[in-house]
């Protein structure tokens, strides 16, 4: 039997090396994703976030795993303290501009910064699952978990939005970090 689609999305990115890349954040700083220092850092990949005043783009409420961009960044956000005393580093990410993820970190007081790959070099660094949507293409929902600068777990497929911080929470619990 072939594994499924997400196994094998685990078992070629676990233990790979983060991309040469340096994305733009809106902390106003460029992050060098090879140069991170926490013991452990957590990137989720979401699609897109709504933007205030404009429709959402054509059928988005029927691609599965779409919705729920804006729970899951505020799920981060509330759990924020527990992912910092569990020792990790939180970044949200997707392919949206910086000047539009800067108004909605803000809009939705995001103690962590979000990384743009507007130009899709991580995603397609990483050969990460995306999909087409009004002739954008998104990265699909999913959760990188980083020791050093080695993925070291990968959480796909985000099924409930609202609860990925929480689940991110739990999988720190039960792997705590090694003692050095």
């Amino acid at each position: 039997m072939d594994p499924t689609p997400d196994l094998e999305l685990r078992k070629r990115l676990v233990g790979i090396p983060l991309p040469r890349l340096s994305l733009v954040s809106t902390g106003g700083r460029t992050v060098d994703l090879t140069s991170l220092t926490a013991p452990r850092t957590v990137i989720y990949c979401y699609p897109r976030t709504s933007e205030p005043g404009k429709p959402a783009p054509t059928g988005w409420d029927v691609i599965p795993g779409a919705r729920g961009c804006t729970p899951q960044a505020c799920g981060f956000r509330d759990h924020y303290r527990e992912l910092a005393a569990l020792q990790a580093e939180v970044f949200g990410l997707s392919t949206q501009s910086r000047a539009y993820q800067q108004e909605m970190a803000a809009r939705l007081h995001l103690p962590f910064p979000v990384l743009s790959d507007e130009r899709l070099e991580f995603a397609d660094a990483l050969a990460l699952p995306t999909f087409e949507v009004d002739g954008m293409r998104l990265i699909k929902r999913l959760t990188l978990i980083i020791r050093g600068s080695r993925i070291e777990d990968v959480l796909y497929p985000v099924l409930q939005p609202e609860r990925s911080a929480r689940e991110v929470v739990d999988w720190l619990r039960s792997h705590p970090v090694p003692a050095p």
